[in-house]
């Protein structure tokens, strides 16, 4: 049932979630500066999870293509039984792809979701456990910290937000707020192979992690994310919100480009190094995290060689190095879909891991110490739905998610740096004690 009294719901969203998304709303600094969240994390009202044999609720904020996708997928995933959940609301500015959206729960489930323009009222409901968060990236930290004032377990897309600012605001507010499920849609954590990195490392059978080597390499000939479709329908004042779209960034005249292909803009998006290179970091990151810490130092360069009308780049390369002194190579593309292999290096044994195995192999001057290994891993099949599902399993046993606020941060971290590093000719520094950014 819908509260009956929506409007303190409302009021308590304002005056809480929206002091909280104040902070997430920050631009990205430069010079040194600090990047710690101006305004203190929010407490909420915790969360309702949902009890033994109780169908789970949720709610969809943004269903676009990847949102939309999310909708297909959790229908099919409680189709097969994999999951006992419902959509039963839908929030998103565009009339058009909330009511497409509700369109498919109801062809797919028989049950057609309440569908709203402003997210605030979904997060009102006090039926709702859980909200899946498939806004663009200039509303993740906002919608997510909202989310958790709500008191609303929370899965966010990658990447997790837009910026440092944005990052720590949101890691604070799931700080202040440690019983509420936060997950980050970074599915390749689900990967076996990368856990079973992550146990040579920590157990020391490679020795010292001294370097990996990751990447996300594509070629779109027609340009990246111009698939995203302009639709005429499409109408600003009449079935879509374009100010409320744009949130803090000045308002401008509508733009179909921006508001389909939002990636392909500096300010509303890191391009590859957010949407694509997330993915490859995240799991390699957490295999490696014990061993390295935050990273401290990011140099990065970024061209326009083929899609020049892009405004982001087109082709990238990263390095990130950790407090540890250990060296991450990224290199991402859209002009190019030959990347770099998945590689662990360690001074007495290298972690292969670009086929589903995890492969060791000793360095020749220890191969009398160390054995060869192969660890076979299972085919988990499509890791984005083995992520949905984790989601729904953590919300019932109140474990923390893998892909969770804290990695997601340290991940922001390198994804922030690597992007001044880019547009600003610089390395750059991040101070994880003092929480503080600087230019080299």
């Amino acid at each position: 049932m819908i509260d009956q009294n929506p409007e303190s719901r409302r009021d308590f969203l304002l005056k809480a979630g929206m002091l909280a998304g104040a902070a997430a709303m920050m631009p990205a600094l430069s010079g040194c500066a600090s990047v710690r969240p101006t305004a203190p994390a929010a407490i909420g009202r915790g969360p309702r999870p949902p009890k033994d044999g109780e169908t789970i609720k949720i709610g969809v904020i943004g269903p676009g293509g990847m949102g939309t996708g999310h909708v297909h997928a959790i229908c099919d995933i409680v189709g097969r039984g994999e999951a006992d959940a419902e959509i039963v609301a839908i929030a998103d500015v565009c009339d058009i792809h909330a009511n497409n959206a509700a369109d498919v729960v109801q062809s797919k489930r028989g049950n057609r979701p309440d569908v709203y323009r402003d997210y605030r009222e979904l997060l009102a409901r006090d039926d709702i456990h859980g909200v899946l968060n498939a806004t663009p990236e200039h509303w993740h930290a906002k919608v997510a910290i909202d989310a958790i004032v709500a008191g609303k377990d929370i899965y966010s897309e990658k990447p997790m937000t837009l910026n440092l600012a944005d990052a720590l605001a949101l890691r604070a507010a799931a700080k202040a707020n440690p019983d509420v499920i936060c997950q980050i849609g970074t599915q390749k954590i689900m990967l076996p192979k990368y856990r079973a990195a992550k146990k040579l490392i920590d157990d020391g059978a490679i020795g010292v992690p001294v370097f990996s080597q990751t990447s996300y390499c594509r070629n779109t000939p027609n340009g990246e994310w111009n698939y995203y479709q302009l639709n005429p329908d499409w109408k600003p004042g009449e079935n879509l919100d374009w100010k409320m779209w744009l949130g803090d960034h000045k308002m401008r005249p509508w733009d179909p480009k921006i508001y389909a292909r939002w990636r392909r803009y500096s300010e509303f998006s890191t391009g590859i190094i957010g949407d694509l290179l997330v993915h490859e970091i995240t799991p390699m990151y957490m295999a490696l995290e014990n061993a390295i810490g935050w990273p401290t130092r990011v140099v990065a360069t970024g061209s326009h060689m083929v899609d020049k009308d892009m405004d982001n780049h087109d082709l990238v390369n990263l390095e990130i190095q950790y407090e540890s002194g250990h060296q991450m190579v990224v290199a991402g593309a859209t002009c190019n879909e030959v990347g770099l292999e998945n590689l662990i290096r360690g001074n007495k044994a290298n972690i292969y891991l670009n086929s589903r195995h995890c492969e060791m192999r000793p360095t020749r001057p220890y191969v009398d110490e160390v054995d060869p290994q192969t660890i076979e891993c299972p085919d988990i099949g499509n890791d984005q739905d083995e992520l949905r599902k984790n989601w729904f399993r953590v919300m019932r046993s109140r474990e923390e998610p893998d892909s969770n606020v804290e990695r997601g941060t340290r991940v922001m971290v390198a994804v922030d740096l690597a992007t001044r590093s880019m547009w600003t000719g610089r390395a750059w520094a991040f101070d994880h004690e003092n929480l503080t950014v600087r230019a080299l």
